[in-house]
């Protein structure tokens, strides 16, 4: 049975005290119209944003909960996973917002792994101040792909526009080493199947971009694309997947080849985030695809340079819930469809 839309759970980890992170969550369910859509659920503590709400002299009504038992539709619930009072330190980098930060991380991804909370967004982190010896992640994706099921795979979207990367965070002097046959396929696979269940676009068409400049310039400058990217392409091409490329990078954006096609996959993170943030900067989302879970972010840091001062853009984490929303809403379409066939087949044995 389908959940109204103001029934859909929105867990929200809170991110880093001292960055915009509490801004931005607070500033979004303003509009009171948001709760229509869901409920939201904030993994941190009340009287922390009663701090923040005064601060900002936000208009967000908070309502303080101990369990995630005693949600209510219409308000912006906090779940009070602490009691003792935090030192906000605005626009510094600080181990014990990073600690804070995790907890509320931590917490929210079990629930979510519960099915206690429907969606999970996530405020920003600071990938240096959240490393300790219970959590030594790059960041939120390499966790949620070890507590969910499924292939983590960072996919940046706004309206149209969606970029995944073959290789997410690592030096870019190691990238080569991690372009395989089987890395490739498997991306592919895992953004082709994103497409169809969270996006409902049927038959998908994927463009890859090359490795080296000029994909290699026939081996001149690098083998990789040539040997490993062309001949995978290939394969999974005559086995039914709609798959092009690779194609030169320098260009492909300029010139609007991406409008062609249902996601582009990078090489790698700044191959494919910098041409995402020139493009959406401000509105796009960043969503974990290939995880039997739905969790969003926003497309941007901490901000420390502006924490504080009640200047945050917040669209793009209200672009966030949208989007965890509506993948929510596709994925129960496609289960759906998809159970229809068996129930038929059913009927007539």
């Amino acid at each position: 049975m389908m959940k109204k839309a103001e029934n859909i759970i929105v867990g929200i980890s809170i991110g880093d005290l001292n960055g915009i992170g509490s801004e931005v969550v607070l500033k979004t369910f303003e509009d009171s119209r948001m709760l229509e859509l869901c409920t939201p659920v904030i993994f941190a503590n009340v009287k922390l944003l009663s701090f923040v709400k005064k601060t900002f002299q936000s208009t967000s009504l908070l309502h303080g909960i101990d369990k995630l038992d005693q949600i209510v539709p219409g308000k912006i619930n906090v779940l009070n996973l602490w009691r003792e009072v935090v030192d906000v330190k605005l626009g510094e980098s600080d181990a014990k917002a990073g600690e804070y930060a995790i907890k509320s991380f931590v917490a929210a991804t079990k629930a979510l792994n519960e099915g206690l909370i429907d969606v999970l967004v996530t405020a920003p982190i600071n990938k240096y101040n959240i490393q300790s010896e219970e959590f030594k992640f790059p960041g939120h994706t390499d966790y949620l792909d070890q507590e969910l099921e499924g292939n983590a795979l960072m996919l940046m979207v706004q309206d149209n526009l969606r970029i995944g990367l073959l290789t997410d965070h690592i030096p870019v002097s190691e990238v080569a080493l991690h372009i395989t046959e089987e890395l490739i396929a498997k991306k592919i696979q895992t953004i082709k199947q994103s497409l169809i269940q969270d996006f409902s676009i049927i038959k998908p068409k994927i463009a890859v971009l090359g490795l080296n400049p000029h994909c290699g310039d026939g081996g001149v400058i690098g083998s990789e694309d040539d040997l490993i990217i062309k001949p995978t392409l290939k394969k999974l091409f005559d086995k039914g997947t709609l798959v092009f490329g690779p194609f030169a990078a320098d260009g492909f954006f300029g010139s609007n080849q991406y409008e062609k096609y249902d996601a582009v996959i990078a090489a790698y993170h700044d191959q494919g985030l910098i041409p995402f943030k020139t493009l959406s900067f401000g509105n796009g989302v960043n969503y974990t695809a290939g995880l039997n879970k739905i969790r969003t972010s926003p497309d941007h840091g901490t901000a420390y340079d502006i924490a504080g001062k009640g200047i945050a853009d917040y669209n793009s984490f209200k672009e966030a819930v949208y989007l965890a929303i509506d993948i929510y809403h596709s994925r129960n379409q496609h289960a759906i469809i998809t159970e229809k066939p068996l129930k038929t087949k059913e009927k007539q044995l």
